[in-house]
């Protein structure tokens, strides 16, 4: 009987959006960032790329919580974890570096998006051993 874990699919389906958002982060912050030459607007353009930055921040950090929460739920119900490891490892990676590392990201997000939701089950103990054969 196969377990299925709605924290998977959800995991999952934050992992796409924040691929996506990872993929659009180079432009959108230079045409945010970029987008005005009048000095009187300064100070709104930086509230602007300060409220974009905002944003991406809440979306990845909400991934990692939600992460987290499903490797501790999948552990205990004997669930793959391994979507859950990269989805951390994608969305702590663009937390901590994200200008820098976006582009790996948005590949580690994809695998963890594909492997959450294949959610197939550990089996610790198997009943026949090829040793008893």
């Amino acid at each position: 009987m196969k377990k299925t874990l709605g924290i998977n699919h959800l995991a999952g389906s934050l992992d796409i959006i924040n691929a996506l958002l990872a993929l659009i982060f180079y432009p959108v912050i230079l045409i945010v960032g970029f987008g005005t030459d009048d000095p009187y607007t300064e100070f709104q353009s930086g509230l602007v790329v300060l409220g974009t930055l905002l944003f991406y921040l809440i979306f990845f950090g909400a991934g990692l919580v939600i992460h987290i929460i499903g490797l501790v739920k999948s552990k205990k119900a004997g669930v793959s974890i391994t979507g859950h490891i990269l989805g951390i490892l994608g969305t702590g990676c663009f937390l901590i570096a994200g200008l820098i590392l976006a582009i790996p990201d948005v590949i580690l997000l994809i695998l963890a998006a594909i492997f959450t939701f294949i959610q197939k089950n550990v089996n610790h103990y198997p009943e026949t051993s090829t040793l008893d054969q």
